[in-house]
C-alpha cells in the first residue's frame, strides 16, 4: 500500500461530501429530514481533522478509527451506517501486503445490513454498495475502478423509481418514489472519489 494512501483517501473524500453537501441537503429535504448534506459534511470533516493521527496506522486501524469518529461526530441514522461500513471495511483489511477491496466491502456491505436491518432494494445507500460488491467481484483486477464507477451510478439511477421501505423516507410510501436516495447519492460520490484516488486522480 503507497504510504501516502490514507492521506489522499481522507482529503478526497472530505473535498467530495463538502463540495456537494447543499445537493445531498435537497435530496435529504425531499425525501427525509433534510439533514444528510451538514451531518455527512460534519463528519467527514472530523475525519480530515484527525487525518495525522489516522493516518498513523495501518490500513485495518485507520479505516476502523475513521468509523468511530463518523459515529461519534454525525447525527442520524448516516453516522451509525457510515461508522458501520468504515469499520466493516477496516476489520477485513489485514496487515499485510495489498487488501483484498472485494473482501473488505464484503464486510462492510454486511456490517451495514446488519446495523440498518435492510437488504438492497429498499432504496437506501446499499442500492449503491451492493451493485458496487458484485462489479467487484466479477471485474478483471485491472477493471475495478471502471467497474466500480459505473455499478455505482447505475445502483444511484435505481433508487429514483424505488418506494422507500426504511428510514425516514418510508414513512412517505408512494410520495418516495421518484426521488433519488441522499444516502445512496454519498456513497457514489464516495466510491466516485475513492475510484479517483486509486487511479491517481486525487
Amino acid at each position: 500500500m503507497a504510504p501516502d494512501l490514507l492521506p489522499r483517501l481522507i482529503a478526497a473524500t472530505a473535498a467530495t461530501i463538502a463540495a456537494h453537501t447543499e445537493e445531498l441537503t435537497t435530496l435529504d429535504q425531499a425525501i427525509g429530514d433534510g439533514d444528510h448534506g451538514v451531518n455527512m459534511k460534519r463528519g467527514f470533516d472530523a475525519i480530515a481533522a484527525a487525518a495525522e493521527e489516522i493516518g498513523a496506522q495501518p490500513l485495518g486501524g485507520a479505516l476502523q478509527k475513521a468509523g468511530m469518529t463518523l459515529v461519534m461526530n454525525v447525527g442520524g441514522a448516516s453516522g451509525p451506517l457510515y461508522g458501520s461500513l468504515l469499520m466493516g471495511l477496516g476489520k477485513a483489511a489485514g496487515q499485510d501486503g495489498d487488501p483484498d477491496i472485494a473482501a473488505m466491502l464484503a464486510e462492510g456491505v454486511a456490517a451495514v445490513k446488519k446495523r440498518g436491518k435492510s437488504e438492497a432494494g429498499e432504496k437506501t445507500m446499499l442500492d449503491v454498495l451492493v451493485p458496487v460488491l458484485e462489479a467487484l467481484r466479477a471485474a478483471e483486477p485491472g477493471g475495478l475502478t471502471a467497474a466500480a464507477r459505473a455499478a455505482a451510478d447505475r445502483g444511484l439511477a435505481a433508487t429514483e423509481d424505488m418506494l422507500a421501505t426504511k428510514g425516514r423516507a418510508s414513512f412517505l410510501g408512494e410520495r418516495s418514489v421518484g426521488h433519488l436516495d441522499p444516502g445512496a447519492r454519498s456513497s457514489a460520490l464516495l466510491v466516485h472519489a475513492v475510484c479517483d484516488v486509486i487511479e491517481g486522480k486525487a
